[in-house]
């Protein structure tokens, strides 16, 4: 059973969303307690799973890519944890979300901006995913605002 998470361990969290960069000493300042303290918590953080991964939001058009969302609605016949298990074997495929709603899948795909290369990319995906029944394509534009808490 994971321990239950407090208000500080939230601060650190909502902390770190906006710079995951801060060292513990920074921490420790910000919330007014031991870098001890906030070492031990960072490691329940992580041991319990709260903190999946330490990562960057690129500028993909700055470096030359495109970022694509596909909504996916997969018949309910379809085994979604096998589609997704392939999905992320593929290099391109760089996020995949399960969900409610319109669509069981969400999954982002990043490719270069050749639209040709990125027509095929696309289609690789989707052939590799059985029993679609609806596929909505959405090329992100910006990323305005980013944030997980």
């Amino acid at each position: 059973m994971a321990d239950k998470i407090t208000g500080i361990d939230v601060k650190i969290l909502k902390l770190l969303a906006k710079n995951a960069r801060l060292t513990y000493k920074e921490l420790a300042e910000i919330l007014g307690t031991t870098r001890q303290r906030i070492s031990r918590r960072m490691d329940r953080l992580e041991r319990n799973g709260i903190i999946k991964k330490y990562t960057i939001i690129p500028d993909y058009d700055a470096l030359g890519y495109i970022h694509v969302i596909l909504g996916i609605t997969i018949r309910p016949s379809v085994d979604i944890d096998k589609v997704i298990e392939l999905l992320k074997e593929d290099e391109n495929v760089k996020v995949i979300e399960r969900a409610l709603g319109s669509h069981n899948l969400v999954v982002h795909i990043v490719g270069p901006k050749d639209m040709k290369e990125m027509e095929k990319i696309i289609s690789n995906v989707s052939r590799k995913i059985p029993g679609i029944d609806k596929l909505d394509i959405t090329f992100v534009t910006e990323i305005v605002k980013f944030e997980v808490l």
